[in-house]
């Protein structure tokens, strides 16, 4: 109901990780697939088997667009769906689906390619960086380069950055640079927006 009333055309529905595998197969050797929204939790074994076809799918459509919903905080769920390539991967918690903006952003974004991680996530795994007082690169960053990192995580856009933080864009572009340069992520290194959320989960 919520992604028809947002415009959007389900074309194939499944209540098991199996046969979310197959409906996929046969929906891209016929009219193709824009994104594939998953539960982790799915049968038969009501584990993370939701979160393993995700996988799946990806391994067999690398450039498949794959927003996975989940009950509850679990940093480990987030950390192994973005152990990969995450340019075109979402975690939501289910409570976000309820906001209908947030949802149809995250939505979006995931299905042109960006990545997206559930705010409520990322405070978690950021309650967990601070408790850890290991030396990393992580640790060079300010805090205002690890909000913006935050931010960045949450799948938000430098125009968006900008609007929350009431900050120009030559200041987000700053910042972003310091935080590529901390983390050696110099031009060569491909995607490095992606590169530094990934980086900001492991931490």
């Amino acid at each position: 109901m919520v992604l028809k009333r947002l415009g959007h055309e389900v074309i194939r529905e499944v209540g098991d990780a199996p046969g979310l595998l197959t409906a996929v197969d046969q929906a891209q050797s016929e009219e193709g697939v824009d994104v594939v929204i998953t539960d982790v939790r799915m049968p038969p074994n009501n584990s993370s088997d939701g979160l393993q076809a995700a996988h799946s799918l990806r391994a067999k459509y690398p450039q498949l667009p794959v927003l996975v919903l989940s009950q509850y905080i679990a940093s480990a769920y987030a950390r192994e769906l973005f152990s990969s390539d995450s340019s075109g991967l979402g975690y939501l918690l289910k409570d976000r689906v309820g906001k209908i903006e947030d949802f149809a952003r995250a939505l979006e974004t995931v299905a042109e390619g960006g990545t997206v991680i559930d705010p409520d996530v990322v405070k978690h795994l950021m309650g967990n960086a601070a408790a850890d007082s290991r030396s990393t690169a992580m640790d060079k960053l300010t805090p205002r380069e690890l909000e913006i990192l935050k931010l960045m995580a949450e799948g938000k856009a430098n125009t968006e950055i900008e609007q929350e933080l009431y900050v120009s864009s030559a200041t987000v572009a700053k910042h972003i640079g310091n935080i590529f340069d901390k983390l050696g992520l110099d031009t060569d290194a491909g995607n490095r927006r992606v590169r530094a959320v990934l980086a900001f989960l492991d931490r």
